[in-house]
């Protein structure tokens, strides 16, 4: 190989990354940092680039719909979180159990995850349509006076939005928590046996504590889904009934693209990017500075 050749081939690997790290720079750091822009500036229907200050903010604060937006948040978040991580956690416990067809039944579980939040919003508006789905199939059961009409309940109808989530989500909290399960020792499960410990107090004490790491990782990534949730919302329910199940995202949807208050919609953006961040990026520190 000769000198100059030697010399170059250090700096090919970086050559042939550097199109798609530019590329991803641009269209991910790049738009970021214009939305920002475009949150202090005059924008309204069209891209406006006069400095405004914070007055798109304080008009954020100010907008009822979106402190509707924001306590939806708080109700789908919780439940979401807590339903997805939760019953993920109990499939994977009952899976670790060595139970005839775990490959279909861990098949089964995964599924919806496989799919886009569209379809879970479509398949579950039907399912919840009081007209078509699960009230109407139970009155033709016979039970003449049973109701659910949840979807169509401005008070209730987050709470069916919480429910399709937890639905998709849970199988792939349930992949997670069963992989770090089968990386536990049997000899320990056995040796609190042997202690006379039974299997509940020995997932209870030992085993799920033990899983902390894959706890924080979840919780992540779980949250991250939830602070993001756009398609399922628009899918199930579009916002409403009016806009009784408005999350963030939808609401950054609606005042951006169809009332056309788009430094409104880039103001509620970057809250939610700051939400997300306020999450992510402590998570990001601690791992770094106990890897160090």
């Amino acid at each position: 190989m000769s000198a100059p050749t030697a010399l170059r081939t250090p700096w090919l690997p970086k050559l042939v990354v550097a199109p798609s790290f530019l590329l991803s720079f641009l269209f991910i750091y790049g738009l970021i940092a214009w939305n920002g822009y475009l949150s202090v500036s005059a924008s309204r229907l069209l891209p406006n680039y006069e400095f405004a200050g914070f007055d798109q903010y304080l008009a954020l604060f100010e907008n009822e719909r979106f402190y509707v937006a924001l306590t939806n948040m708080a109700i789908f978040g919780f439940l979401f979180i807590a339903g997805a991580m939760g019953l993920g956690l109990l499939l994977a416990v009952l899976l670790d159990q060595k139970v005839r067809a775990e490959g279909a039944l861990r098949t089964v579980y995964l599924y919806p995850m496989a799919i886009s939040f569209i379809v879970t919003g479509t398949a579950w508006k039907w399912m919840l349509n009081p007209g078509l789905g699960l009230e109407r199939v139970v009155q033709q059961w016979g039970f003449a006076g049973f109701t659910f009409d949840w979807l169509v309940n401005p008070d209730k109808a987050i709470y069916c939005v919480a429910i399709a989530g937890v639905w998709q989500s849970a199988g792939f909290v349930m992949a997670l928590f069963l992989a770090a399960l089968r990386g536990i020792d049997d000899a320990i499960i056995k040796a609190a046996q042997v202690d006379g410990a039974s299997l509940p107090r020995i997932y209870w004490r030992i085993i799920i504590p033990s899983l902390r790491p894959v706890f924080f990782s979840t919780l992540m990534v779980v949250s991250h889904l939830a602070i993001k949730s756009f398609d399922l919302v628009m899918a199930l329910t579009a916002g409403g009934p009016g806009f009784a199940t408005d999350l963030p995202a939808t609401f950054m949807y609606a005042m951006a693209f169809s009332r056309g208050q788009i430094g409104l919609g880039a103001a509620s953006a970057t809250v939610m990017l700051a939400t997300v961040a306020a999450i992510v990026v402590p998570y990001l520190y601690s791992e770094l500075r106990s890897k160090r």
